[in-house]
């Protein structure tokens, strides 16, 4: 091919690109051989519906931006209300306001922060004492319980002073799939 017959091809090529993107006709992209095509949750419309979210996401520690329904739906404020045997008269505003969800299995759980429940924090389940027990431990030398507010809410161990020492009592909870303390988390289903 001579380079007069080369340059009419090129500029008739981008005559059509030209013409067909000023028309909006869509215009074809080729993907490289042995590229993968977009998936279809990077292409998925936004969900409305948090079970419906859950299914397609499968698991994620807060809804991202494809959910783009209510924050916490009605249907999640009556399912964890009958999970916590909570009187139909409770106040919803309480609901929507302590409430946080998330996917795990496909499926929705969410958590009521109510007591400062620590929905939001990943489980700990270090065995290493803070500084902050450390200090309390040497200002209550044999304390029988260090108090919540100076382990942190998402210990999943009991701890006690012993001569002045931090120390493990037990262990009260385990961590879910994701890393959450498991029973302040309730899973929910559509009604």
């Amino acid at each position: 091919m001579n380079s007069q017959r080369l340059l009419q091809c090129i500029i008739g090529f981008t005559l059509v690109a030209i013409l067909s993107s000023a028309c909006g006709v869509p215009q074809a992209t080729a993907v490289p051989t042995g590229a993968a095509s977009p998936s279809a949750t990077t292409e998925q419309a936004p969900f409305t519906d948090p079970f419906a979210y859950c299914a397609a996401v499968g698991a994620i520690d807060a809804p991202d931006a494809q959910y783009t329904g209510p924050e916490v739906p009605e249907v999640m404020v009556k399912g964890l209300r009958k999970e916590l045997g909570t009187p139909d008269d409770a106040p919803m505003e309480w609901f929507v306001q302590g409430t946080v969800w998330r996917c795990m299995d496909g499926n929705v759980w969410a958590c009521f922060v109510g007591a400062n429940l620590p929905c939001s924090e990943k489980a700990d389940t270090s065995r290493t004492p803070t500084s902050e027990m450390k200090d309390f431990c040497k200002d209550n030398p044999t304390s029988d319980v260090i108090p919540a507010a100076v382990t942190g809410r998402a210990t999943v161990y009991e701890w006690r002073c012993t001569n002045g020492v931090p120390e493990i009592v037990k262990q009260l909870a385990e961590p879910d799939a994701q890393g959450f303390l498991s029973h302040i988390w309730y899973e929910l289903k559509p009604q």
